[in-house]
């Protein structure tokens, strides 16, 4: 489908009152659908959701016509849309005595209740154990894991300027539109930059200045308070599919991305990536991320999963659909992507988050925190970005002194587990857990679990310390000595709150 044969959003008013009507909304599929069939949509397995809609409300036709890519009868539509508005904009075709949709347009719930829509091509809502098996070069998804991950590690106070880069269908965009006086979108694509015209639009969302070409071209050397970007992260031998392929060798998409985002922030702006980078030979990954962090910024790199070379190229030879392909055309492409892993010498490819923060005190003393951590988490995660780099500026200007003169207290929700053989006189450990933010467990002896335990605020660091030297019959200038390291990890990761923080 050509650019021009995409729908017109000027009269996308009437449709989205017709979608409320019917309540083809997130809250409206569940109640019709129920949880499993829901679940099973979400994964792009339709049986349960057809088997759901046998009926002929209103509802039911949209789902069928707009989901399920069904086609449905006439009268069925004419009842559940402006049907004659909506055929001369091209959001659906007449064949006969049915209709179909020309776009995927899926309900999609915002952070505070709102009822929005994703515009995407047909069939790639993304989902599935076998990806959206297109080799369309144009093709755009819609809601996907990744995008709903970005959207809820995004710090969501408000800005005047925000930049989505790469917007595809306008996901990023659209919840920036809610925080952002202005919001730029960019795409390669142009495609993808009516697509998100098209999202906005039936979202009932301010529209955005849109603009097509690669990378930060298209804004050439403006600035920006907010920069979010799902990019094409995908290392490929190639830039086959527009949608998944940089284009560039190895992992330079994301690379180039990072490292041109701190010339394009404003002091104090955020900048939120999801990215793939290798494993190299002879090279920890650590280090390699290291390097991509602007000068001037802070970071906050987070791995969240690591594939070997063949899953991976498994998993996304599968995703445009490859393994259904002649069996001597599949072995040809996992053997090219293969070649590139060898030339590059890559053992392993890792998928995480990037974050930074434009910072005065970053130009000299940058905090850049790189992690694995492959656990569950709460979402949405803005909240907790903007508290982790509080904790770092915090850190950054308090010394072990200005630490034990401070006061703290215990974050709210933090559970300490025992751990030890049942009957045993003493725990061999003591693990405090959170139950908020990025859900860490820590491991703490005696001394910091007693630390942790009484603070309330109420006393300095080094007093609390000099109490449980009394205690345990320990010197209390050692204790000093010892102490403060460990205090330093429980406010870094979040355990302790410090008065002197704010």
């Amino acid at each position: 489908m050509s650019t021009t044969s995409l729908p017109a959003p000027d009269r996308s008013l009437r449709l989205r009152e017709a979608l409320l009507a019917a309540a083809f909304t997130a809250d409206g599929l569940l109640d019709l659908l129920g949880a499993p069939a829901y679940a099973a949509l979400a994964r792009s397995e339709t049986v349960p959701a057809l088997r759901a809609t046998r009926g002929d409300s209103p509802l039911d036709t949209l789902v069928r016509l707009f989901l399920l890519q069904r086609p449905v009868p006439y009268a069925s539509a004419r009842a559940a849309l402006p049907l004659a508005e909506c055929i001369e904009d091209g959001w659906v075709v007449q064949e006969g005595d049915e209709v179909r949709a020309t776009v995927d347009v899926r309900p999609y719930g915002g952070p505070e209740g709102q009822d929005w829509f994703i515009v995407s091509d047909l069939g790639c809502a993304v989902g599935g154990a076998g990806g959206i098996g297109s080799h369309e070069e144009g093709v755009v998804l819609g809601v996907g894991g990744a995008s709903t991950t970005l959207a809820g590690i995004t710090v969501r106070t408000p800005v005047a300027s925000a930049l989505d880069l790469g917007t595809g269908s306008g996901i990023q965009a659209l919840h920036a539109s809610q925080h952002a006086t202005r919001v730029t979108a960019t795409d390669l694509n142009p495609r993808a930059l009516v697509f998100t015209r098209l999202t906005l639009a039936l979202s009932g969302a301010a529209p955005a200045d849109l603009r097509e070409g690669s990378l930060f071209e298209p804004v050439d050397a403006e600035t920006y308070d907010l920069i979010v970007s799902n990019p094409p992260f995908v290392i490929s031998p190639g830039a086959r599919l527009t949608y998944r392929d940089g284009g560039m060798g190895g992992d330079d998409l994301c690379r180039t991305l990072v490292q041109q985002a701190g010339d394009r922030l404003n002091d104090g702006g955020y900048a939120h990536f999801l990215a793939n980078w290798q494993h190299v030979e002879g090279e920890e990954w650590q280090d390699r991320l290291r390097s991509w962090v602007p000068r001037g910024c802070d970071a906050w790199i987070v791995q969240r999963e690591v594939q070997d070379i063949t899953q991976y190229a498994e998993l996304w030879l599968r995703d445009s659909g490859d393994h259904r392909t002649e069996p001597a055309q599949y072995a040809a492409r996992y053997d090219a992507w293969l070649d590139e892993f060898e030339a590059r010498k890559t053992k392993g490819v890792g998928f995480g988050w990037i974050t930074l923060r434009k910072a005065e005190s970053a130009a000299e003393n940058p905090s850049i925190v790189i992690e694995e951590w492959p656990h569950p988490v709460e979402q949405p995660l803005g909240a907790a970005v903007v508290a982790h780099f509080a904790r770092q500026d915090y850190l950054r200007t308090h010394d072990d002194a200005a630490l034990l003169a401070d006061s703290f207290t215990l974050a709210a929700e933090v559970m300490q587990e025992q751990v030890g053989l049942p009957g045993a006189e003493d725990p061999e450990h003591v693990v405090l857990r959170q139950n908020r933010g990025m859900r860490r467990a820590t491991k703490v002896d005696a001394v910091g679990a007693g630390f942790a335990g009484v603070c309330d605020g109420s006393l300095p660091a080094g007093r609390i310390l000099d109490a449980i030297a009394q205690l345990m019959n320990e010197d209390p200038v050692l204790l000093r000595d010892r102490t403060p390291q460990a205090i330093r990890l429980l406010v870094e990761e979040g355990f302790l709150e410090a008065a002197g923080q704010a």
